[in-house]
């Protein structure tokens, strides 16, 4: 390749893998970061309230997550797409993707909005008969999905700076909607400066502006900075085959992230029938992990255009590379975040105003879970290395025998057999399932794309 191709070549396919990885992840895992902690801040600001709107919270947390799963899993076949089609030079189709992603994302905001106005109150009766926080978490629920536009349009449009190796932006704007969060979360919950007390809805109407002003913000960097594609509506038609190509990545992403809201409902299901507490200790620990794992998913959005780019552009070595580096930076997070949760799960459960018994049962739950951590890693690495070589079936396979196969009828086995603090277990055994599929699927990804991308260059 001559000096002037390698300029012209997106920065993707030549610079060196490593100053590569850590300049498109290292923005990624710092707003991921911003984004793990004002999902704390907003927790933290709840508990004030009373348990109940924690429980609340905890309780809707499984269509919150329902909601991230269709807009992110959209995202990764986007993502997938429009970095291989940039990697093979084909901008033409590098555009179509990005439009025809838009417009997926405006239908699913329709579906949650309407799916909000209907069934919220009904999902909340569904879990628990507790007046208040059937209230609290209706409330919630409908602002959220209502106005989860901002949310779909945030996630789409930072994606497409992603695929273009653009992550420097998308940590401001997911900074700067995180922030407006944190900031509006006091006054919207607790009445400050004149604003109406709202209590739990304050949260709810806090996350969505925030929302809304992050998409925004990344609709108007995409106009400005990303010359690479260009989003235009004039004389769009919806391409059915465009479609099929992004929802072939997306779908199994999209179900592999919707399997953990089942998971969780499953769990607060279970978990209810011994307390309220055990649920909200529950919500509590989402919001704790995602410290840890938000640095390992800003780590894979760095990583998947990477992997998609130099697949197109037929280059083995950089692929292999840039999953053994990631990898093992993987390893390294979950390690320190397995640290903290042995040695200070008390001090985590603080931060939540946390009563006598929620002390009580958090210590042992937090400490259990963790070691998960320690086989984490290396399963979130490698279920996205299977997205981006478009095997995001691999993927699924391994999500729905982990969170539906193995932890959910072990969390009920548990819970029947041992008790409470048995339950807690079925994190670690799901885990190890996890990683024994992983490993051989790596292995089969590698002879199957990779190996022989290398014999045909030798």
């Amino acid at each position: 390749m001559s000096q002037t191709e390698k300029v012209r070549e997106n920065k993707m396919g030549v610079m060196p893998v490593n100053k590569l990885l850590i300049s498109m992840s290292v923005p990624m895992m710092i707003s991921m970061l911003v984004q793990a902690l004002y999902n704390v801040v907003d927790s933290m600001f709840v508990a004030q309230v009373n348990e109940n709107a924690l429980t609340a919270v905890s309780l809707v947390f499984p269509v919150q997550n329902l909601m991230i799963a269709v807009a992110s899993g959209t995202g990764v076949g986007i993502n997938a797409l429009l970095s291989r089609s940039l990697g093979e030079r084909n901008t033409e189709q590098a555009n179509r993707s990005a439009v025809n992603g838009v417009f997926l994302a405006a239908l699913s905001y329709i579906a949650f909005a309407i799916l909000g106005i209907t069934c919220a109150g009904i999902f909340m009766k569904v879990q628990t008969n507790d007046s208040q926080i059937v209230s609290y978490g209706a409330s919630y629920l409908q602002i959220c999905c209502i106005m989860s536009f901002g949310m779909f349009m945030q996630v789409t449009y930072e994606r497409l700076l992603q695929s273009t190796g653009k992550t420097f932006y998308t940590m401001i704007t997911q900074s700067v909607g995180a922030i407006i969060n944190i900031i509006l979360d006091p006054i919207m919950i607790f009445g400050l400066f004149g604003f109406p007390r709202m209590e739990v809805a304050g949260a709810a109407l806090a996350t969505v502006i925030g929302q809304i002003c992050a998409g925004l913000l990344a609709m108007w960097l995409n106009h400005r900075v990303n010359k690479e594609i260009h989003v235009s509506f004039r004389k769009f038609r919806p391409s059915g085959e465009m479609i099929k190509r992004i929802y072939l990545v997306g779908v199994p992403s999209i179900i592999m992230m919707s399997i953990g809201s089942v998971m969780t409902f499953g769990m607060n299901k279970i978990l209810i029938a011994f307390t309220s507490t055990a649920t909200a200790v529950f919500g509590v620990y989402f919001k704790l992990q995602s410290f840890v794992f938000m640095p390992v998913f800003g780590l894979n959005n760095g990583m998947v255009p990477i992997i998609a780019y130099n697949y197109g552009a037929k280059k083995p070595e950089r692929i292999t590379k840039v999953m053994t580096l990631s990898i093992i930076y993987a390893m390294v997070i979950m390690v320190i975040g397995f640290a903290i949760f042995q040695f200070l799960p008390n001090q985590l459960l603080m931060i939540f105003n946390a009563s006598e018994q929620m002390l009580e049962i958090g210590n042992y739950a937090l400490r259990i879970i963790s070691l998960s951590f320690l086989f984490a890693g290396f399963c979130i690495i490698s279920s996205s290395v299977f997205q981006a070589l478009s095997h995001g079936f691999l993927s699924l396979a391994v999500s729905v025998v982990r969170q539906l196969v193995v932890l959910l009828p072990a969390a009920f086995i548990l819970s029947k057999a041992g008790g409470l603090h048995a339950v807690w277990w079925s994190f670690p055994i799901a885990e190890l399932f996890s990683l024994a599929m992983c490993l051989l699927f790596v292995r089969h990804v590698y002879k199957k794309e990779i190996h022989p991308m290398k014999q045909r260059q030798e």
